[in-house]
């Protein structure tokens, strides 16, 4: 099967490398704006083929979408990446008009395609495919959550220490510094409930460090992470791919889920050939509730900034 990734720089390239290696693809297309960019790219990750034991090609093409043709999955990570001190939210007039002709893009190509949206403010970018590809809402994903787990489990392990294969939690909400819900309350450290192991102020520690996970790695790299999200996509397209019928958390179309419509926000889902099988509502405290409601608040308001 055909995976293309749109945007070739880091978090493109990472994408691309976690799928190859993984050897569940066929064929993983890159395409980039960039003249010849892509192309070195996927030479380069080629060459690495014979050393890293896969057989999945990778080609690369310069803004000519006819070679994505029949792709199944197409992930978007085009878009300015962030700089220090810019929040997710200010990206969102540059990065919009790149998504919505990227899609137009990716489904005059592969009408059929399951697309994972990556370029940020990703809940509103998502919520733009939605509005602007006629695609089904199954077959649009926004990647958030995985990633803000995959953080929150990091630094649960981390106040735990112990290995992270022992530890399991969950992010859902929004994928922004502010609107981030790890869901202390249902983290385990195999099968224990973290909280019989942590304190109120370590939770607290966890949490905050989670919701900033990205912010951070901006601060030390002078640009946005590229290693985790390439990760985090790989595990979605191979959960498509294969059919797993994986649990993950996933920005999706809500309609009266968790109290709220017509919103992109992050929430368990079944992920499988299908795209999103089925969205599973979670019980949440009161209080997680309550954080669940202003984060969708505050993606609604970046939501009307949107031009159709």
């Amino acid at each position: 099967m055909k995976v293309t990734v749109v945007g070739a720089g880091a978090v493109g390239a990472s994408c691309a490398e976690y799928i190859a290696m993984k050897n569940f693809a066929a064929e993983v297309v890159l395409v980039d704006i960039k003249e010849g960019f892509a192309e070195g790219k996927a030479m380069d990750l080629m060459q690495t083929a014979s050393l890293n034991g896969f057989d999945t090609k990778i080609t690369g093409t310069t803004g000519d979408y006819s070679k994505t043709a029949g792709s199944k999955v197409a992930v978007i990570t085009s878009g300015i990446p962030r700089k220090p001190g810019m929040t997710r939210e200010e990206l969102i007039g540059i990065n919009a008009g790149i998504v919505k002709e990227v899609t137009a893009n990716l489904v005059k190509h592969s009408p059929n395609v399951i697309i994972i949206v990556v370029s940020n403010p990703m809940d509103t970018m998502a919520y733009l495919v939605h509005k602007t590809s006629g695609l089904p809402k199954n077959q649009i994903i926004g990647m958030g959550g995985a990633l803000d787990s995959a953080r929150f489990k990091y630094r649960l392990a981390e106040a735990l220490e112990c290995p992270i294969s022992d530890v399991d939690g969950m992010v859902i909400a929004a994928h922004s510094d502010t609107g981030m819900l790890p869901l202390m309350s249902k983290a385990t450290r195999n099968g224990v409930p973290v909280t019989e192991f942590l304190s109120a102020e370590q939770q607290n520690y966890v949490e905050e460090e989670t919701k900033v996970g990205g912010a951070t790695l901006t601060k030390l790299l002078g640009t946005s992470a590229w290693y985790a999200p390439g990760a985090a996509v790989s595990v979605m397209v191979q959960a498509i791919l294969c059919d797993h019928k994986k649990m993950i958390p996933c920005s999706l179309m809500l309609d009266g889920e968790y109290g709220e419509s017509d919103i992109c926000l992050g929430v368990p889902a079944i992920i499988g050939a299908n795209g999103v099988e089925k969205i599973v509502e979670i019980s949440l405290t009161d209080a997680e509730k309550e954080k669940f409601a202003t984060a969708a608040k505050a993606v609604r308001e970046v939501n009307g900034d949107l031009k159709f």
